[in-house]
């Protein structure tokens, strides 16, 4: 470019827009190309500050998310730092302006209200862990036991190994130290887990001993009241009334079910005369809201969403406030499935635990993670790196219907001492039960239980 041509192009981006072009630059450069480029400038000038004003905004709602003073004008502001363990927050590039709300006037966010529709007749929510206190107890407890309708969904289970132990002990009049080695062989097929497998075994040969376990009836007995033991995990009992809004986050790897669960449960809460809000927290996966709004339309219950990619901290931030406002007696968060072995997605849900706190003052009170039942003993790496990242107060098992590695269960809840709260033997809402851990090991392991010939 000669030295006539910088010369023009520098008056253009001082904001001169006439301009007298030399004589040599008449057949190079045209005025239409010259007003061209003043246009140009102007647009950037003006998206720059578009931009800068938007950077504020965030800045600002981020700070009212996170209870922090706006900053003092001519001072510099030193940064907060996290503290140790937790994951920085999330790029302002995920924030949309309308995911934070703002302390008074318009609540942002959008409620989808159903129609009204009357569930079906289900069952009572169960007692268990949940905020500190003395316990109360609940008008909708209650259910009856019924260990026969448990059967059919733990049918695969009980092929795989239960009716194996009853071959070994078919016939048998005493158990001998060699029978032992086959009944470690199945126990460890069974996905219970190393650790609690190795520990029945030891307690088995044991027993023999002392001459504690002389017939398959001893081992019998033996086995159905360390598995109750087991499964039996003291907590407090949790109590839907000690706040409003009550709120409970659902947490898990994808493809665990947990956007069914919340469902279910909102069916089952609801039938219990109780409020509920559902809200969609799996901000990321395709569908995940739709699937959680036609939940919410089939129950008769409203739905918190926030935009596309919205940040998860605010969506969820909203829901507890709009329940907040509204009187509602019970929150469910769903919230974006995540693999347990990567530190940045725990870390961010680490971040929507503290945010929670932040809307309302003791939450999350549960924090339950679901589990597939298939994924056996896999189930027992996410629940210990689940449990690291956050207090999971308890345990919902699905897929048990479709599974023979529901003996997992056992090795969770031995090595955890994590409660579990309901299981899931199929598609229908009374499907997904409130667990008993006497009612499961009866169904689990009764000789007198119909069952199918081993594969």
């Amino acid at each position: 470019m000669s030295h006539a041509q910088l010369s023009v192009a520098k008056r253009v981006r001082e904001g001169q827009t006439s301009v007298t072009l030399p004589t040599a630059m008449e057949g190079g450069l045209s005025p239409d190309v010259i007003a061209a480029l003043v246009t140009l400038c102007t647009l950037a000038g003006g998206t720059a500050v578009a931009a800068y004003a938007i950077r504020r905004a965030r800045a600002a709602r981020r700070r009212q998310i996170e209870g922090e003073d706006p900053p003092q004008r001519g001072r510099l502001r030193e940064p907060t730092p996290e503290p140790d363990g937790l994951a920085p927050q999330e790029p302002e590039t995920q924030l949309e302006p309308d995911d934070f709300p703002q302390a008074e006037g318009p609540r942002p966010g959008r409620l989808l209200e159903p129609p009204a529709p009357e569930p079906p007749a289900l069952e009572p929510l169960p007692a268990g862990r949940g905020v500190q206190g003395p316990a109360v107890s609940l008008p909708l407890l209650g259910r009856r036991k019924d260990a026969a309708a448990l059967v059919p969904g733990l049918q695969r289970t009980r092929e795989a190994w239960v009716s194996r132990l009853g071959q070994i002990f078919s016939g048998k009049k005493e158990i001998d130290p060699g029978l032992v080695d086959e009944i470690e062989k199945v126990l460890l097929s069974a996905d219970i887990g190393v650790r609690t497998s190795g520990t029945l075994i030891e307690e088995i040969r044991g027993g023999l001993g002392k001459r504690e376990l002389k017939d398959p009836g001893a081992v019998w007995a033996f086995l159905r009241r360390r598995s109750t033991e087991m499964l039996t995990v003291d907590t407090a009992m949790m109590d839907f009334t000690a706040t409003r809004p009550f709120v409970v986050l659902i947490i898990g790897v994808n493809g665990s079910g947990k956007t069914t669960t919340i469902g279910k449960l909102a069916a089952k809460i609801k039938q219990q005369g109780r409020s509920v809000l559902l809200v969609a927290g799996d901000t990321f996966r395709a569908a995940a809201t739709e699937q959680l709004e036609i939940w919410g339309a089939r129950v008769g219950v409203p739905v918190v969403r926030g935009k596309e990619g919205a940040d998860p901290s605010s969506v969820i931030f909203d829901g507890i406030r709009r329940a907040k406002t509204d009187g509602i007696d019970v929150v469910l968060a769903d919230t974006a499935g995540r693999l347990h072995t990567k530190a940045n997605l725990m870390d961010e849900l680490q971040k929507v635990g503290r945010v929670a706190g932040k809307a309302q003052e003791g939450a999350p009170h549960e924090t339950w993670l679901v589990i597939d039942s298939t994924s056996g003993q896999n189930a027992i790496a996410q629940a210990q790196m689940f449990t690291q990242a956050m207090n999971v107060t308890g345990i919902v098992l699905t897929k048990l219907d479709g599974t023979a590695k529901g003996g997992v269960i056992l090795g969770i809840t031995d090595q955890l001492r994590i409660p579990v709260r309901f299981v899931g033997i199929g598609e229908r809402v009374e499907d997904l039960r409130e667990f008993d851990p006497e009612e499961f090991v009866e169904a689990l392991l009764d000789q007198a239980a119909p069952l199918s010939p081993p594969p």
